[in-house]
């Protein structure tokens, strides 16, 4: 009786350990943005009669939004990879109602002419931000029942692409275009890594090509922010004051940088120093070696998603791969847009620069979305010893 509790207590599936780079990456990067968001946003802070003229008010947001998205992450890492999937297209209806109702008036909080937010008491929930994780999942879902037909432009293509389309008129109408790119570029890349026929591949880049083209020269906004992005410094008062001042910060913080706390474009020049221009910030104060880092630990951090999502399609597990991979796309790819947005590679968009900008409801996603990679290559690794996962 006893040697046979012990057998089935030996056989049990054990932790065998995590995956050493991403787990540090991701709490590196946490740690280095919760330094600079304060840095960043302390001149705003100590002059804004929101924030209660307190110096350490973004500090301390920031903080308990990270210590609410670790235990979200944590939760995320006890579901199994099957609930995930089994509730994937519920959790995408689920987002598509949220942002149904940012848009509702009195219900959408209109903040700087944009409505993307949901009022909760104490914090305000952006949709957005959750769909990415939402879309995600469901692209993953999606591609691994549609597999058999993925040389179809009919049965695999066209059911996905209005399910994105009215994804996208949805986060459009608030407006979020910078949402609706990085989202696009989840659910093309999911189902590219899937196995969607090149062809039709190159046709949906194509017909993605023609309608940024559309949506810019159709609005006179998105026109006029192109138009400054391409020459900041033929309005610098204008259209082009955020990327001219951002540019300023890079220049200024040179190879060692000015030194932390030194930054002089967060004294209210350069807007939204401690969300979207962090990163400028983050030049300033400590230089090109300061960016350098926070680059090598995103590429390592994506890496190593990457990796997770190979191990998991080894071992046929084909949706938890997908998922990964769309966890790296999504990062990755916010990270790539705001790095380029930053040194005026690419036009000024609303997105942050993940795991390290404020915010409460993209690092909650982000730090969910890890969770569950963390889960798949917890799954991988028992398989891989042997147990049923």
């Amino acid at each position: 009786m006893v040697s046979l509790s012990f057998r089935q207590l030996r056989n049990r599936p054990q932790p065998s350990g995590v995956d050493a780079v991403l787990v540090w990456s991701t709490l590196l990067l946490l740690a280095i943005g919760l330094v600079m968001v304060y840095s960043a946003s302390i001149a705003y802070a100590a002059t804004d009669k929101d924030t209660n003229y307190r110096i350490t008010y973004y500090l301390t947001r920031q903080a308990v939004f990270i210590g609410v998205g670790l235990v979200a992450a944590l939760l995320a890492y006890q579901i199994p990879t099957r609930i995930w999937q089994q509730y994937a297209p519920y959790a995408f209806l689920f987002g598509l109602t949220l942002l149904v109702m940012v848009l509702i008036p009195h219900v959408g909080r209109e903040i700087n002419g944009s409505r993307r937010w949901l009022g909760l008491v104490v914090i305000n929930l952006q949709p957005s931000e959750l769909m990415k994780l939402f879309v995600v999942l469901y692209a993953a879902d999606y591609t691994v029942r549609k597999a058999a037909y993925m040389h179809s432009l009919i049965k695999g293509f066209v059911p996905m692409f209005f399910v994105m389309l009215i994804t996208g008129g949805l986060l459009l109408a608030e407006p979020d275009f910078g949402a609706f790119a990085v989202i696009t570029a989840i659910a093309m890349g999911t189902l590219f890594l899937g196995g969607m026929n090149w062809r039709l591949f190159v046709g949906l880049v194509l017909t993605l090509g023609i309608g940024f083209v559309l949506l810019v020269t159709t609005s006179e906004y998105r026109y006029k922010r192109v138009l400054g992005f391409l020459n900041p410094f033929a309005d610098p008062l204008g259209k082009g004051y955020q990327l001219t001042h951002s540019l300023i910060a890079f220049g200024r913080g040179e190879v060692l940088g000015v030194g932390l706390g030194g930054s002089v474009e967060k004294l209210h020049y350069l807007p939204e120093a401690h969300t979207d221009f962090l990163l400028a910030i983050v030049a300033e104060e400590l230089g090109f070696v300061g960016v350098a880092a926070v680059l090598g630990l995103f590429l390592l951090l994506v890496w190593r998603i990457f990796a997770v999502g190979k191990q998991a399609l080894k071992l046929e597990r084909y949706w938890s791969a997908l998922a990964a991979y769309g966890v790296a796309i999504w990062i990755g790819g916010q990270a790539l847009i705001n790095i380029g947005v930053n040194v005026g590679w690419l036009p000024t968009k609303g997105l942050t620069l993940p795991l390290m900008s404020f915010g409460g409801s993209g690092t909650v996603a982000n730090l969910m979305a890890l969770g569950l990679v963390l889960r798949i290559d917890w799954e991988s690794r028992q398989m891989m010893r042997g147990f049923q996962v």
